[in-house]
């Protein structure tokens, strides 16, 4: 395993292995090797963990930059001094990279009202097989000039370079904070539920759907709308007046939230750690889908009900399998997560769309041996 110190490092082992056509495994702190795609037998590990500085930090001016390898706790824990976030909230933060968040486009239960990481990332750097250390965008937030290569980073599971810096737009974090639980027997009446809070002036951080099986993590075995709501006291107040009206709910505040969502967001990480065997189905959809999404699962399943991505779980990891046979559903369906050594055995994005042979046009330029994370995104590229 090679674990670079610096940028140029990083440029210069991904450059000596490209030139001598070995296979490279890129990664930050593997966190994620069951997400995507197998990346098979490597000649070469590199791994960015040990380019784990923050570069600079303009706490004034929102922003900052960091090396790849930085914790994402750790930079959860710089900004949380001046009340300022990253709002990503991505599965396995505990171990997880910067690096691997962005290059995975790992998000969690607020991008319903903050985005992906293509919304807060503002620059990057990173490494291409040439050698090269290439600065895409800066260090500020309305940065249009040229071409903006660090988009294409995000999401390409290090098959086209190799993220050594990122630059993040940051955001102050609310005057004040409060999660409500609310509680239905049926799907259709957390759907209408949720359909009047999307419709109404006030509009939360989050708003997640767990069916039975996931809501009985928390000790109530029914379909719970998880609602996370901030800003001041007035408007806080207004939240639970409001989905008072909506059905039984729980107010959350302070430790007892952050445990709350904490306990949504890292809901695949705490699966897949029980079942070892186990999968997990990733389908996006429109809001109007979002309900029959969610009943097409058998187990436990988790929706971003604002934004319409919805996560079911399986615990073997061939039941995954068939839940995809049974109905054409698009290019909306990935299998997310499933055991490495099982990788192959599943078409893994069956219907992708037909930005594919643009992803792959791309490759090429970037990569044209395909030394860098062969496979790893979904077993396409």
């Amino acid at each position: 395993m090679h674990t670079p110190e610096t940028s140029e490092q990083l440029a210069e082992a991904v450059q000596r292995a490209a030139r001598h056509e070995r296979t490279i495994a890129l990664s930050g702190n593997g966190t994620k090797s069951r997400m995507a795609g197998p990346v098979g037998r490597p000649d070469e590990c590199i791994s960015t963990a040990r380019l784990n500085r923050v570069l600079e930090y303009e706490p004034r001016d929102l922003t900052i930059s960091v090396g790849a390898g930085l914790p994402w706790r750790e930079l959860e824990r710089v900004l949380a001094a001046n009340r300022q976030m990253v709002p990503l909230d991505p599965p396995f933060a505990d171990g997880a990279t910067v690096g691997g968040v962005v290059a995975s486009n790992s998000s969690g239960p607020r991008r319903r009202l903050y985005g992906t990481a293509r919304d807060l990332v503002i620059g990057m750097e990173f490494a291409t097989v040439e050698g090269k250390l290439v600065r895409s965008g800066g260090m500020v937030v309305k940065n249009v000039a040229g071409l903006d290569m660090a988009k294409l980073m995000i999401g390409s599971f290090g098959t086209l370079a190799a993220i050594s810096v990122v630059n993040f737009k940051l955001l102050p974090l609310p005057e004040l904070e409060r999660s409500f639980l609310l509680s239905f027997r049926a799907p259709a009446q957390a759907i209408e539920a949720r359909n009047r809070i999307l419709a109404s002036a006030l509009q939360p951080s989050a708003i997640d759907l767990l069916n039975p099986t996931a809501a009985a993590t928390l000790g109530n075995r029914a379909w719970m709308l998880a609602v996370r709501a901030g800003g001041n006291a007035e408007v806080v107040e207004r939240y639970e007046r409001e989905l008072a009206a909506l059905g039984e709910a729980l107010a959350y505040d302070g430790d007892a939230a952050l445990e709350l969502w904490q306990h949504i967001s890292q809901f695949t990480p705490r699966f897949l750690a029980r079942y070892a065997n186990g999968a997990v189905a990733r389908l996006s959809c429109t809001l109007k889908e979002v309900g029959a999404a969610m009943e097409s699962f058998e187990g436990a399943a988790v929706a971003r009900a604002g934004s319409g991505v919805c996560y079911g779980y399986f615990e073997r990891a061939s039941a995954a399998g068939e839940w995809l046979t049974k109905a054409s559903r698009g290019g909306k369906v990935v299998i997310e997560f499933s055991p490495e050594d099982r990788h192959v055995d599943f078409d893994l994005w069956p219907s992708p769309s037909g930005d594919l042979e643009l992803m792959k046009r791309v490759k090429q330029l970037f990569d044209p041996g395909s030394f860098l994370n062969r496979g790893r995104l979904y077993g396409r590229i």
